[in-house]
């Protein structure tokens, strides 16, 4: 079973795909692992296309049983059929991005909030997360995420709201058990 769980940043798809995969006893593929290579200041220096595609698709196809999390939207039309089940997760602005704002709080402290580099990138960062629901950011957001569902040739399971990881998690088994 191959299953792709998406949506905006800080929408849960990380923490979902973790705890699924778990449970299922999948393996997991986060995008970021790939997107992103290793850095002094993670999140800070992108791969090459090309590589993190090819670095993607070798683990990918090495599992029977997989999941994606995060956005594939501009990796590839052939994403769009290699999925049986695609998870899209959607949280009202407000939610996400207090999660958002928490998460890089827990990740970096108050590097975000002191030292001038980081306030910009931080700042940069949340910008582009913010824009996700009114189409304003460039590349993931929601239209385009609409747009690429449009075009996948599998089961799509919407999940809209602030639910727990455990309520999602039994959408998922639901969805999965009528496949």
């Amino acid at each position: 079973m191959k299953i792709h769980i998406m949506g905006a940043s800080c929408a849960g798809s990380t923490t979902l795909g973790t705890a699924l995969a778990q449970r299922l006893g999948y393996t997991y593929l986060d995008t970021d692992k790939y997107f992103w290579q290793p850095s002094a200041i993670p999140f800070t220096v992108k791969r090459e296309a090309g590589e993190k595609i090819a670095m993607l698709k070798s683990d990918f196809s090495a599992n029977t049983d997989v999941i994606v999390g995060g956005s594939l939207v501009s990796w590839g039309d052939e994403w769009l059929s290699l999925f049986d089940l695609v998870v899209f997760l959607y949280i009202p602005n407000k939610v996400r991005m207090q999660r958002l704002h928490q998460r890089e709080i827990e990740r970096y402290g108050d590097k975000i909030l002191t030292d001038p580099f980081r306030i910009e990138q931080y700042k940069r960062f949340k910008d582009w997360a913010n824009g996700y629901d009114d189409n304003t950011t460039n590349g993931r957001n929601l239209k385009v995420h609409q747009l690429w569902l449009d075009k996948t040739n599998c089961l799509i399971l919407k999940i809209e709201g602030d639910t727990s990881v455990d309520e999602r998690i039994d959408l998922i088994i639901d969805k999965l058990q009528s496949v």
